[in-house]
């Protein structure tokens, strides 16, 4: 019977300045981006889009650190930064989100404890009937 041995990946990947891809990314590590992506993107670690880097696509990652420009679905397991640099046109479901002043979001935001979710409307109040007295 043979084994599976998952092992954690620490590579980080990176989409340089002056590269342009089309098409579907999918990596177990860190990605940094400051080329421009057509196309899907799905990560189990760390995605960093830098003042110069584009997505256009769906996006999906445990961490994600936006300084440059979305335009598509973004889906963060955990935290979602969108630093003063960034423009993001559509919709945001995470569990924790942190928004510069100066940042551009247009779309639907859903933040649930559960990153699984897929329509907005589905927005979980954490605080609401949390308090204690």
């Amino acid at each position: 019977m043979a084994k599976i041995i998952e092992t954690e990946n620490n590579v980080i990947n990176q989409i340089g300045v002056g590269t342009e891809i089309t098409g579907d990314v999918a990596t177990n590590g860190d990605i940094r981006i400051d080329g421009i992506l057509n196309g899907n993107l799905k990560t189990k670690g760390k995605l960093v889009i830098g003042e110069t880097g584009a997505v256009k696509g769906e996006i999906s990652c445990k961490n994600a650190v936006v300084e440059g420009s979305v335009n598509g679905k973004i889906t963060v397991s955990e935290l979602l930064t969108l630093k003063a640099t960034s423009a993001l046109t559509g919709d945001i479901n995470t569990r924790r989100l942190a928004i510069e002043p100066g940042a551009k979001f247009t779309g639907h935001c859903s933040m649930t404890m559960d990153t699984s979710a897929n329509t907005p409307h589905e927005t979980q109040k954490v605080a609401e009937g949390s308090k204690k007295l």
